[in-house]
């Protein structure tokens, strides 16, 4: 008998799609009346089941609504989402979603998700065209030539840095433009591409885990529960040092593990296939000459603008896409690149991160199920009557692992924050705890959940190195086990001090 295959990501989230449309037959339909701010008017949007009503863009209007959130924080758009609005769950008609809509969801989610199916592409295109110049190639074998004798290195620096791009500005879907050029490097060091993937999605992870200023989720969500962003943040620094630490330690035992023996790699029968894949052989060497330094410059510059963009000047798909497309030709020109040339390397690069733009759509594709099935909105409020009530330590590690759960669900952390917190955040008034402990129960349930849901980005980033989700799932699971106790003992402590 030939030997079972694990499904692709692609199918595995088309069948994970075909469960959400089963649970909006079995979960009651139901939603939060929301209050969102209009700028340009200056006044508050109150969205409930029979229409929408104005009310003033004032404090009063907050408080007469039950949010406990400052007004600047809407009208400086630290805010730019509609709120739910506490004690106003209401069940609808049911809305359950057939074969018909499951069919079109994938189609959905590609429409709703095309801002990063474009910057993925564009990424794929810029990538391309530096791999026809040889600069990757000339910069990975100079970077092994430095790291000679000392490989752990590459571990520590990769990993620490990308997670301190997850606690200052989620770096995570930019992530999707380093394996093309982190794994070849892990490779040249002797690792395997399970290495590279691991320090490259692990440290986002446990960076946007531990966020401390990160606006899309430390930031959003204690606005959204009504505290200031830094009550709670010497808590969340000390898990980012600790879980960061503990992180590097796991990956560096399973690297070094390989670095001895190949044979104990989990992905050792793909190793000919991702070789081939990442790593020329061509057998053309190229120089490292002055050219060339001036596009890996280029290259650096690009990551360099668009991380000060994200986190200064409040860009995001639009604005980083085209710092991509502009470096393309610009390192296009350096070389003096045919126009022909250039288009087909751009089209190749491109189309090598298709299937990674897919899966992007694929998954939003579940959340769009979710939002037209009516039952986001239900599972939060059944989820909120489970922690209310309970004992100050209990309640935070439940809080956690609701959190962990929904995110299966509503995986944007942004989304989650003003759906959520204006509803959970109250109940750590009843069990007399602060408000900023229920945010980073968010943070970190959404962050332990991020390193296996399949509706996040961990199966974009196997498709980058052609690995399969069982084989992620027997490195990851006991690191995500561990994980998960310290942090379990971290919140138990913090809720008693």
């Amino acid at each position: 008998m030939k030997k079972i295959k694990f499904p692709t990501a692609h199918s595995v989230l088309l069948i994970i799609a075909a469960l959400v449309a089963l649970m909006t037959w079995l979960v009651p339909s139901g939603k939060f009346e929301q209050l969102s701010y209009d700028k340009e008017k200056k006044v508050f949007v109150h969205t409930f089941h029979e229409g929408k009503k104005e009310f003033p863009g004032t404090q009063a209007t907050l408080d007469e609504f039950g949010i406990r959130t400052q007004l600047e924080k809407f009208t400086t758009g630290d805010i730019w989402k509609p709120v739910g609005i506490p004690g106003t769950y209401h069940e609808l008609e049911s809305n359950p979603q057939g074969i018909f809509e499951f069919i079109q969801s994938p189609l959905k989610g590609i429409m709703g998700a095309m801002d990063v199916i474009l910057f993925v592409l564009i990424i794929g295109g810029f990538i391309g065209v530096i791999h026809k110049t040889g600069a990757f190639d000339a910069g990975v074998g100079k970077l092994a030539v430095a790291l000679k004798g000392r490989e752990r290195l590459l571990i520590v620096i990769i990993t620490s840095l990308i997670a301190l791009g997850g606690t200052t500005f989620g770096l995570a879907e930019e992530t999707i433009a380093f394996y093309p050029i982190l794994v070849p490097v892990f490779l040249a060091a002797g690792y395997d591409a399970m290495v590279a993937l691991a320090a490259i999605y692990i440290g986002s992870c446990v960076g946007t885990m531990c966020s401390t200023v990160n606006p899309f989720s430390a930031i959003i969500a204690s606005d959204a529960a009504g505290i200031d962003w830094t009550n709670g943040l010497n808590g969340r620094l000390m898990m980012l040092i600790l879980g960061t630490a503990f992180c590097i330690w796991y990956i560096m035992r399973y690297a070094e593990k390989v670095r001895k023996d190949p044979t104990q790699s989990i992905i050792y029968d793909q190793k000919e296939e991702i070789e081939k894949l990442f790593m020329t052989d061509d057998k053309v060497e190229h120089k490292f000459t002055g050219r060339i330094s001036l596009i890996l410059i280029v290259f650096a510059l690009c990551f360099a603008i668009m991380i000060f963009g994200v986190s200064y000047l409040g860009w995001w798909f639009l604005e980083m896409t085209t710092i991509f497309f502009v470096g393309s030709i610009v390192i296009g020109l350096i070389v003096w690149m045919k126009e022909t040339d250039f288009i087909d390397a751009f089209v190749k690069g491109a189309n090598d991160l298709l299937s990674v733009a897919l899966i992007i759509g694929l998954a939003r594709g579940v959340t769009v199920l979710m939002d037209d099935g009516l039952i986001s909105d239900s599972l939060l409020h059944y989820s909120s009557g489970v922690v209310d009530g309970m004992p100050k330590g209990i309640f935070v590690n439940v809080m956690m692992f609701l959190y962990g759960g929904l995110s299966f669900f509503i995986p944007s952390s942004s989304g989650m924050a003003v759906l959520s917190m204006p509803i959970m955040a109250p109940l750590a008034d009843v069990v007399d705890l602060g408000r900023e402990h229920v945010v980073n129960a968010y943070q970190y349930g959404m962050g332990l959940m991020a390193f296996i849901t399949p509706t996040g980005l961990i199966l974009a980033s196997l498709t980058m190195v052609n690995v399969t989700y069982d084989k992620w799932l027997r490195f990851v699971m006991p690191l995500l086990g561990y994980l998960t106790l310290i942090t379990m003992i971290f919140l138990t402590i913090s809720a008693y001090l």
